[in-house]
């Protein structure tokens, strides 16, 4: 058998594991690895569904929960083929998923570096210290047991300590094959470790659920970081939301949005900001206070580049050079061009592919405005209606009064005290850890004090449920959800109490323990409170180990009527009684988890503060994909406001301004998304179209079925001259991609070869994603 050990490095090429590695692969064909001893790498579960189009031929994970990675030893399920969607024809889902054996540390006792006290290889004979008989020896009874297991960073700071007792290690083992022992020791890498089990030709299961929520013991889940920081989060997803905007009229303007009128204009100072944000202890919000603090300093530095190239694009592609203005705190109601302004333009650009309907909200100064629309039009009537308990003040009922279904409904919110540690365990609430010291929250307030405003623009009911806790319940005519606006902290911890607030919905709906999440804002998956899809829980945490994460919307249904709530940044929600729904909108801490941060989460700062919305659905069954999906698509990709005060002057000379302008012909089918439109080079764009529906989600209509678009006529201000598919990644052309075929135990799979690309007539299966470069002529202006 063969022993795999790692060296860093870096890779870059074709198919393979999810790993950076340099070199090449030394394994001859008899050698199968039994796996790794030493492993570099932490990946966190969760993005696993692109992983196939990337063009990966593995995924290597470390954390799972510790009852499931028993359960895996003991039925060799270490490995498995991960199939992450049931409306994509495998294996354009599938990818080979190991679970590291020691998560990211190497195997206990073998750590050489300054973070680890394990004493050093001493292989003279004469020396006091020499201990390389009981390394060689340990190391084979560990290469024994873990091939019980397997079919077949934090603490590398110090390479050269690692090196040198590796090197002696691999030298030692391998010298007792003298002996007769059957271990043979390499430097290797995953990608080589792939190859070898792909060539044995075994059989794999197939895993379809997800790995959350993990724990690592009992009471220790890691369901708080689905909420930590939640300020940072949003921050998180209107730098997305900006970023798009930026990276499309960058390719809709071309040249021109780089350098013009406002000056240069750059997309790679955001783009590298909201890279760093996803590191795994960045968007989380497990990182330190002074680094969070760091990460918002470079979104925002990065946002003003990205402001100018706006501003450049906007005035090329209306033909009108104006004092534009961007207003970042609308969240609190601060613009001063339209608080200082008797008179102020408003330029709305909407980055998805079709057509919406979007209310927007400035603050003014006292006094009456005139809005003027480009053609005049009205909005229709209301579609749902909210009603209120005139005793308690809270709210009571919703109405569908389009499909004539209603629903009680109460919502308040509430706090759960944060253990920090008892009998059972002294494991503590914390940055990742979630655990409430009660099963049933403590009410913010049951009486909420409210006032209404209604005029023929908006319906508001205000409720002040305490002094750092409030809420607005809002109505636009048109709107077929209504919306709360909360603003929650300082949360007082004076008392000594960590306090983890949530907003709780509450109805008669019989829902069988059963809820929906969404999957990094793509896929739905069904929860069951208190069970897993694959293994059997002994549930040690009623309440954090039902808690899923909710990246863009969670839902309840008793067959016949839905309800959801769709978020504005990720957070953690659960179903834990029947008719109900939480999310935890925001958490602080006084102890520290003992996870690695060394701090409790105090969220200090403007953090302290966070204002967030839930749009609530209410619908049949029948239509509620469509709705949820297309209302999710609009708040994530929600239209940039841009102000400008004074008169502004032409762009052209001979040409008046545009008051109107769309980048497309025409309008995309609702199922498709325009997932990227980006520069890609001097002549070059960037394209991904998603379908954005399952393959059985939309009984109604066709929004479940495959589309068909012209891309060669589907742009006004460039033409398009050659177009080449790619993998998802676009780091290689799709016809050049050549990945692993896995054998799996749920029937043979076809591997088509990728067919000729007509630019006139491309194909979106349901939830497929198609990228494409495409070298372009931009329009002169004539």
């Amino acid at each position: 058998m063969g022993i795999l050990l790692l060296a860093s490095g870096v890779y870059a090429g074709g198919g393979s594991a999810g790993w950076l590695w340099m070199g090449s692969c030394t394994l001859s064909s008899p050698v199968l690895p039994i796996s790794f001893l030493f492993w570099l790498l932490l990946v966190t579960p969760g993005a696993w569904a692109a992983g196939y189009e990337m063009g990966f031929d593995g995924f290597f994970l470390g954390r799972i929960d510790y009852q499931d990675k028993l359960l895996r030893k003991k039925e060799l399920k270490m490995e498995e083929v991960w199939r992450a969607s049931a409306s994509l024809k495998p294996p354009i889902a599938d990818l080979f998923t190991g679970v590291l054996p020691h998560t990211y540390d190497p195997p206990e006792n073998l750590c050489w570096d300054v973070l680890c006290g394990n004493s050093p290889i001493m292989e003279d004979p004469r020396s006091p210290q020499y201990n390389a008989d009981t390394w060689v020896s340990y190391f084979l009874q560990l290469a024994s047991l873990q091939q019980q297991y397997y079919r077949t960073n934090f603490h590398y700071e110090d390479a050269n300590m690692w090196f040198k007792n590796m090197d002696k290690l691999i030298r030692l083992v391998n010298e007792q094959q003298a002996e007769g022992s059957k271990v043979h020791v390499l430097y290797s890498t995953p990608t080589c470790y792939l190859w070898e089990l792909n060539k044995a030709n075994l059989t794999w299961s197939v895993k379809e659920d997800d790995f959350f929520p993990y724990a690592d013991g009992p009471h220790m889940f890691w369901t708080g970081y689905f909420s930590s920081r939640p300020a940072l989060k949003r921050y998180e997803r209107l730098g997305y939301n900006f970023l798009q905007v930026c990276n499309q009229l960058e390719a809709l303007a071309g040249p021109a949005a780089n350098v013009g009128p406002y000056g240069t204009g750059d997309s790679a100072p955001l783009k590298e900001a909201m890279a760093v944000l996803q590191h795994h202890d960045a968007v989380t919000g497990t990182a330190r206070q002074n680094v969070v603090n760091d990460y918002a300093r470079q979104l925002a530095a990065g946002w003003r580049p990205c402001e100018v190239l706006v501003s450049n694009a906007l005035a090329r592609l209306s033909y009108y050079k104006q004092n534009f203005s961007f207003c970042r705190e609308l969240n609190i109601s601060i613009c001063p061009v339209s608080q200082n302004s008797e008179q102020f333009q408003v330029t709305v650009y909407n980055p998805l592919g079709r057509k919406v309907h979007q209310m927007v909200r400035l603050p003014v100064s006292e006094g009456m405005f005139f809005v003027k629309d480009p053609n005049g039009k009205t909005v229709p009537s209301n579609y749902i209606r909210a009603t209120f308990d005139s005793e308690t003040g809270l709210l009571m009922k919703i109405e569908n009064m389009e499909q004539n279904i209603s629903l009680p409904v109460s919502q308040g919110f509430f706090w759960y005290n944060a253990s920090t540690g008892d009998e059972k365990s002294t494991q503590a609430s914390g940055a990742y850890i979630f655990r409430p010291s009660h099963l049933e929250p403590l009410p913010v307030s049951r009486w909420p004090r409210i006032h209404q405003v209604k005029t023929a623009l908006v319906q508001e009911i205000h409720q002040n449920f305490s002094a750092w806790c409030s809420q607005v319940l809002r109505l636009y005519p048109g709107q077929r959800h209504l919306e709360l606006e909360w603003t929650v902290g300082p949360i007082p911890v004076r008392d000594n109490s960590g306090k983890e607030v949530i907003s709780r919905f509450n109805t008669p709906m019989k829902t069988n323990g059963q809820f929906y999440t969404d999957s990094n804002g793509r896929e739905i998956l069904k929860r069951r409170r208190d069970l897993r899809p694959t293994w059997r829980l002994n549930q040690t945490e009623p309440v954090a180990g039902n808690y899923y994460p909710v990246n863009t919307r969670i839902y309840i249904s008793d067959g016949h009527m839905q309800l959801t709530v769709v978020t504005d940044r990720s957070q953690g929600g659960s179903s834990l009684k029947d008719g109900s729904l939480e999310l935890m909108v925001h958490r602080r801490l006084l102890v520290d988890d003992e996870r690695g941060l060394v701090e409790p989460l105090m969220d200090s700062g403007t953090g302290k503060i966070v204002r967030g919305r839930h749009l609530v659905l209410l619908s049949s069954v029948s239509d509620a994909a469509e709705r949820h999906r297309l209302l999710v698509e609009k708040e994530v990709l929600a239209p940039q406001v841009v102000l400008a005060q004074g008169d502004g002057i032409p762009y052209y000379s001979q040409a008046a301004p545009r008051m109107q302008f769309s980048g497309l012909r025409q309008d995309l089918p609702p199922q498709v998304h325009l997932l990227t439109l980006a520069r890609w080079g001097p002549k070059m764009v960037l394209l991904r179209l998603e379908h954005q529906f399952t393959v059985t989600e939309d009984s109604r209509g066709n929004l479940s079925s495959p589309v068909t678009l012209n891309l060669q006529n589907l742009f006004q201000v460039f033409t398009i001259t050659d177009l080449q598919e790619t993998t998802l990644a676009a780091n290689q052309p799709l016809s050049r991609a050549s990945r692993l075929k896995w054998i799996t135990n749920t029937g043979p799979t076809s591997y088509p070869a990728p067919s000729k690309l007509d630019p006139t007539s491309v194909t979106l299966q349901p939830m497929e994603i198609r990228t494409f470069v495409a070298r372009v002529q931009w329009q002169e202006f004539s």
